[in-house]
């Protein structure tokens, strides 16, 4: 094995690395050992002696970008794995990393290819051959490096982050090659038809997460791949192991899902037409998941996100002040332009007000004060109470057959509680969240939302504790209506007919120009929720997407 692979390295000094399309001899190690001649620096990557000049600072040069980014990608595409990490701010890391990609990952024949660069980014292209027992596979991606002033000296490195070598790897990820320790599964639609990425291109981190969890039970033999291997920080953010080539196909076994195909293909669509958007579609009856679609393929931010949910949360909120006999709705409520508490000075979009509005007026419009300014009665840990007891979020129980983030609404005091109530503070949510709180509306109980039936693996599912009074649901389905029909959901609700309710939110984030848009609604016995990063009102952005499902839905 040792003498393959320095065999394999031998023949690699030869080969010339393309950089931006110039092509760039490198024999033995003159060619990286001119470029490491650069800027003074030794080939371990400090500083010498003789090159005790100033520290450099400032903006780089287009010239420093490209040199350090050339010294790192032909010392990588020439095997000299000391000297290609030498050429990044951490030497230490980059070397076990780019060891590991040849030993274990076995990723031999590798060529890099330069992109134009932009600012400090380079981009570049991946080929190499992915070897095992005889056996080989051709390899390509893309990935990019940004190049920094190292710290000290002022030397322009690479940024070293794993997703250097491969855009898919995090801190702690192992890229590894051989016989998969989990066999593959075929995943099934409600109808029993494959559910495949080349139909739904959504479905890649779902499929994945149904593998990790599945493959083992669901029957399958395991067969020789590259992979990522997750490790301790990605498996905390719920992140799957991930395939990224096969050498040898596993006999998978199936899992049957609650998928719908023509709503999931519906879904697809619907995202497609925003940048990052995600959606999706329950079942409030049962609590089936039937859609979910991100325009965003490499996270799943349906089921794993964490936002801040803005006015969606209202929902929540209007439940526990009625329940708590701190709003009626047809009773007068105040919705002034402004409401200070705990510090902050709270207002509504445009600054308006409602004068002798009632509760009913205030949900339909949004208004922001109208929540806020019942704040002084409650408890710190009222809303959180609410959250849990009522609509099961926040607890981290769920069981849906992935990884899923259930929702968070922690216990907060003084301005920040009070931006909770509006679904900013520490609220957290995502569209899977938000879309089990207009099926918990419609059906009247909260049933957790599940995308493989509980009976495969007996799996508990979570329940909550209690229930909305009749007179409190009766109230809340009566607002949510009239929000469809009268309020900031009617123009994207205009369409759908029947029994319906929603709600609209935007939800400010810090560095965004643009807030969050939000929409929760449901229609029957479906229920749905989407979110547009970046894409400002939610009845003008993610209402569309919600409504259009719900009218595909039957």
């Amino acid at each position: 094995m040792g003498k393959n692979r320095r065999n394999a390295a031998e023949g690699r000094r030869t080969r010339p690395v393309v950089l931006g399309g110039v092509i760039a001899a490198v024999v033995g190690g003159a060619g990286f050992g001119a470029y490491a001649l650069l800027g003074g620096a030794a080939e371990d990557g400090t500083r010498t002696a003789s090159a005790a000049e100033a520290v450099r600072t400032g903006p780089l040069s287009a010239d420093e970008v490209t040199s350090a980014a050339e010294r790192f990608l032909t010392a990588w595409q020439a095997g000299k794995v000391d000297e290609a990490a030498a050429a990044t701010d951490d030497p230490k890391a980059a070397a076990a990393l780019l060891t590991a990609y040849a030993e274990d990952a076995r990723i031999t024949d590798v060529t890099l290819t330069s992109g134009a660069r932009s600012g400090a980014e380079v981009p570049f292209a991946v080929k190499g051959t992915v070897s095992y027992e005889g056996a080989g596979k051709p390899l390509a991606y893309d990935s990019a490096l940004t190049v920094v002033r190292r710290a000290g000296d002022g030397e322009p490195r690479v940024a070293w982050r794993p997703a250097v070598v491969h855009p898919e790897l995090k801190e702690g990820d192992a890229l590894v090659t051989g016989e998969a320790g989990t066999p593959p599964v075929k995943a099934l639609d409600r109808d029993g038809a494959e559910l495949t990425t080349a139909a739904y291109p959504s479905l890649g981190t779902v499929l994945d997460g149904l593998r990790e969890k599945y493959g083992e039970k669901a029957g399958g033999e395991a067969g020789v791949e590259l992979r990522i291997v997750r490790g301790k920080a990605s498996k905390k953010a719920k992140l799957s192991d991930k395939t990224l080539l096969e050498l040898s196909e596993g006999t998978p076994g199936t899992v049957r899902t609650t998928l719908d195909p023509s709503l999931q293909a519906a879904a697809e669509a619907q995202v497609a037409k925003k940048g990052r958007a995600s959606v999706v579609v329950l079942r409030p009856s049962t609590g089936e998941i039937l859609a979910v679609a991100n325009s965003s393929r490499g996270f799943n931010t349906a089921f794993q996100g964490s936002l801040a949910p803005g006015s969606t949360m209202k929902v929540i909120t209007a439940s526990m002040l009625i329940e708590k006999g701190l709003a009626s709705m047809d009773e007068k409520h105040p919705c002034p332009k402004y409401f200070s508490y705990g510090g902050w000075k709270f207002q509504n979009l445009d600054e308006f007000e409602i004068k002798d509005g009632t509760f009913r007026a205030s949900f339909a419009r949004s208004c922001n004060t109208a929540f806020i300014s019942q704040a002084p009665e409650l408890e710190d840990d009222d809303l959180t109470e609410q959250a849990q007891q009522v609509f099961g979020l926040g607890k981290n129980d769920w069981q849906v057959g992935v990884p899923t983030f259930d929702g968070s609404v922690p216990v907060q005091k003084d301005a920040p509680m009070g931006a909770s109530l509006i679904g900013q503070g520490g609220v957290r949510m995502n569209p899977l969240n938000m879309a089990s709180v207009s099926a918990t509306v419609r059906s009247g109980v909260f049933r957790q939302p599940y995308l493989v039936p509980p009976e495969v693996d007996g799996r508990k599912l979570a329940t909550a504790s209690r229930t909305m009074s009749p007179g409190t649901l009766a109230q809340l389905r009566e607002l949510m209506a009239y929000t469809a029909a009268s309020g900031t959901a009617a123009e994207a609700m205009a369409g759908v007919s029947g029994d319906k309710g929603a709600k609209t939110g935007s939800a400010e984030v810090e560095g965004q120009k643009k807030p969050n848009g939000w929409f929760t609604a449901y229609r029957g016995d479906l229920a749905a929720a989407g979110v547009v990063q970046q894409g400002g009102h939610g009845g003008s952005t993610a209402g569309p997407i919600v409504a259009a499902l719900l009218r595909n839905g039957g």
